[in-house]
């Protein structure tokens, strides 16, 4: 079954236009209800968190009308990181979990993302069910079976002591100093006190959201604010997270920006050594870099490359058994944590292996040379098809062929907006200026 509404990470889009409009939500939280509730049962409920947008509390009221209109029992969580929906559906015995933010886009843009009882994201098959029920009529509950809806107080709290339990034990982190960046998203009060717990010396920016300034600037989008704030202070290290704290970028001492690849290796090495990666394997995206792999095969280590997107990457993880997984851009995916990608989770490994050897940031963040890459995006009018011109066809094949062997292209549409994104890695820096040019060239000219 085709699906228009949902994409790689839920439905997204601007708010207060379609399909982000408090009408669909309504009609989104209806279908979701309803499909939940096909067995007629009155015990189901669902739990709702979000990040800080503005748009936050249209699409809460909208989403939890459709809900309660079928029967659904809504527990409100308000402001959380999107691991702790993934966690607290699971905790709470919930059937659903629903997460309403658009992650490390800007505050006009919001998205509403579903969970399953088991914390994991609903498949595409599940997706694709109920997309389809908006197609026609929602059976609404009888009055008597409407559901009801309230305040989770404690939910943010519950989160914190989880995501502590997964710091080793006997270790703590005082001596550190801390930067952590907060974006102005859902993690701006869990991430600095989980810090300050275990004993960190917290410097805490991005932490004064408004409803529009989430990833404004900061967090790890945007890097250089936390980066000021590690030389300016003098701090051991930095933690940057995005919107709805699912990514994570760490800052070294001197300011130096490791993105996901640096983080994953060093998590694959250190529970290689320890016996503890499973399979023998680390799930990456395609994106990763080709450094990364190198890494992992010296160490008689496997990469296992999936489709852009954390759904991709852990539907690999649970089908071949992996329990180690992510991406480039931060997503750092734990299964014997967390079901989803969790960037505080991931900053906490992280300083616990400065705890543990001794050493500064700038060391267990340069794991690996990386090889140069490229990224350009080329946008397009909705209904194009340039991927499909045969002169884009032709100049693709002319430099895969020239590229071979010194590194790779990788062409593909992003899974939330009209962009074409043409990557490539090459040792050879000046020939790798050259290909990309000429692909995005030829790109541009069929749009």
């Amino acid at each position: 079954m085709s699906r228009k509404l949902f994409g790689t990470d839920g439905v997204r889009g601007r708010a207060n236009s379609w399909p982000m409009t408090a009408e669909l939500a309504l009609k989104l939280g209806a279908a979701a209800g309803r499909y939940f509730r096909r067995d007629g049962s009155a015990a189901h409920r669902v739990v709702i968190g979000k990040d800080t947008r503005l748009s936050g509390y249209m699409l809460e009221n909208a989403l939890t009308a459709g809900l309660t209109s079928t029967g659904m029992n809504v527990l409100l969580l308000g402001p959380v990181p999107t691991p702790a929906v993934g966690y607290l559906t699971r905790s709470m015995r919930a059937d659903l979990g629903v997460m309403i933010s658009a992650s490390h886009n800007p505050h006009q843009d919001n998205g509403i993302k579903f969970f399953g009882p088991d914390g994991f994201k609903l498949s595409d098959a599940a997706e694709a069910e109920i997309e389809a029920m908006l197609e026609g009529d929602i059976a609404p509950a009888k009055p008597e079976n409407i559901g009801r809806a309230k305040r989770i107080e404690d939910g943010r709290g519950r989160y914190q002591e989880f995501v502590k339990t997964s710091f080793p034990n006997g270790l703590r982190l005082d001596g550190l100093k801390v930067v952590i960046d907060c974006a102005n998203g859902a993690a701006y009060k869990a991430a600095p006190e989980v810090l300050w717990e275990l004993g960190a010396e917290v410097i805490a920016v991005g932490v004064a959201p408004n409803g529009t300034n989430i990833n404004d600037r900061c967090g790890s989008t945007h890097p250089e604010t936390a980066a000021e704030a590690v030389v300016a202070h003098g701090a051991h290290v930095g933690i940057a997270l995005d919107g709805d704290a699912d990514r994570v970028m760490i800052l070294d001492e001197t300011g130096r920006v490791a993105d996901g690849d640096q983080i994953m290796a060093l998590l694959a090495a250190r529970w290689a050594d320890d016996g503890r990666l499973a399979g023998g394997a680390l799930v990456a995206t395609v994106m990763s870099n080709l450094g990364l792999e190198r890494f992992l095969q010296a160490r008689g280590l496997r990469l296992e490359r999936t489709s852009v997107g954390d759904r991709h990457v852990v539907e690999r993880m649970r089908a071949g058994g992996y329990n180690l997984g992510g991406e480039q851009s931060g997503h750092i995916v734990m299964t014997d944590y967390a079901t989803t990608g969790d960037g505080l989770l991931a900053g906490l490994q992280f300083l616990a292996e400065m705890v543990r050897t001794g050493q500064p940031a700038s060391t267990l963040t340069r794991n690996f040379e990386t090889v140069p890459q490229l990224l350009r995006n080329v946008r397009y009018p909705d209904g194009a098809q340039p991927l499909d011109a045969k002169a884009v066809q032709q100049v693709i094949a002319a430099n895969t062929d020239r590229i071979k062997g010194l590194g790779r292209i990788l062409i593909r549409k992003s899974g939330t907006e009209p962009l074409i994104r043409v990557m490539a890695e090459c040792e050879d820096e000046e020939m790798l200026l050259q290909v990309v040019a000429e692909i995005v060239g030829a790109v541009e000219a069929a749009v």
